[in-house]
């Protein structure tokens, strides 16, 4: 049998269907989560977030509840909670070492009190993308429709904030409100695509995508297209190769993602220009001493 014909078979199959319906929607949304990510400088917070997962995951097999839901609810309250903790930008990033460290040693002290099967858990962390469920594309749904939203609604405030938050707090910007609910999304994002790449492979769908698009747009609304647009395409032409070659579909992503992004890196840096300037020059002037 052809490789073509080899894919067409297997899109026939639901749940062949709903992982390839999951990677479209999650390509409308964790992208622009990435560009938040890169914006903000928070990379730790991929790691901060999966190890929160982790936690999660652990009390769900404990109490006998959902294990990703459970890891949905615990990565959204850790991302509402570590935002006053930011005072900063490198406020951030030390937050999330510090969530990441109690994290991980909270969810290993309850695996080993409570005698649960670890690998249960940890197998979540690598994913399972023919494993998606309905619920788990409501919640990719909800992000697809939620955060472009945001970006249109606010484009000017995030701008503002992804520039520079002392900018953004002289122009009048709900710093500290809106820190959390970027906060909250990036959790609820990286708990969201467990079951497609893994967390531990979720740059593929969320950072790959925002770097590339980063030296491609000219703007925060130009970047967060760029980074949609190829988060489609990764998600899309690697879904495709896996089935037709019959690979793991998450490292197929990410080495997808990984090849647009070496080759938007290849781009001269003078045919670019910084979105940033922009995000500056759109913020009020300060007023003239007298």
């Amino acid at each position: 049998m052809s490789a073509l014909g080899q894919v067409g078979d297997l899109l026939q199959l639901v749940p062949v269907q709903r992982a390839g319906a999951g990677l479209v929607l999650a390509a409308l949304g964790l992208p622009v989560i990435g560009v938040v990510i890169v914006g903000l400088d928070i990379m730790p917070v991929r790691f901060a977030m999966m190890h929160v997962a982790l936690l999660g995951i652990a009390v769900g097999q404990l109490v006998g509840l959902d294990p990703v839901l459970c890891a949905l609810v615990a990565c959204a309250l850790a991302g509402a909670g570590v935002a006053p903790l930011a005072r900063t930008a490198d406020g951030l990033s030390g937050a999330m070492g510090l969530l990441m460290s109690l994290a991980i040693a909270a969810a290993l002290l309850m695996l080993a009190l409570s005698g649960v099967n670890a690998s249960g858990a940890f197998a979540l962390l690598w994913g399972s993308i023919l494993a998606v469920r309905p619920a788990d594309l409501v919640v990719l749904g909800a992000l697809a429709v939620a955060v472009p939203a945001l970006f249109v609604r606010r484009r000017r405030d995030l701008a503002l904030l992804l520039h520079d938050r002392e900018l953004a707090l002289c122009s009048g910007v709900a710093v500290q409100r809106l820190t959390v609910v970027l906060l909250v999304l990036v959790a609820v994002a990286v708990a969201g695509a467990i079951r497609l790449t893994g967390a531990l492979l979720v740059d593929a769908l969320t950072l790959l995508p925002a770097l590339a698009a980063r030296r491609l747009g000219r703007s925060l609304v130009s970047i967060t297209l760029w980074a949609v647009g190829i988060g489609i395409v990764v998600n899309v032409v690697g879904f495709l190769l896996a089935l037709a070659w019959d690979l793991p579909p998450g490292p197929v992503l990410v080495l997808a993602a990984g090849v647009i992004a070496l080759a938007a890196h290849l781009i001269p840096e003078r045919r670019t220009s910084s979105w940033r300037t922009s995000a500056s020059s759109s913020a009020p002037s300060p007023p003239s001493p007298h």
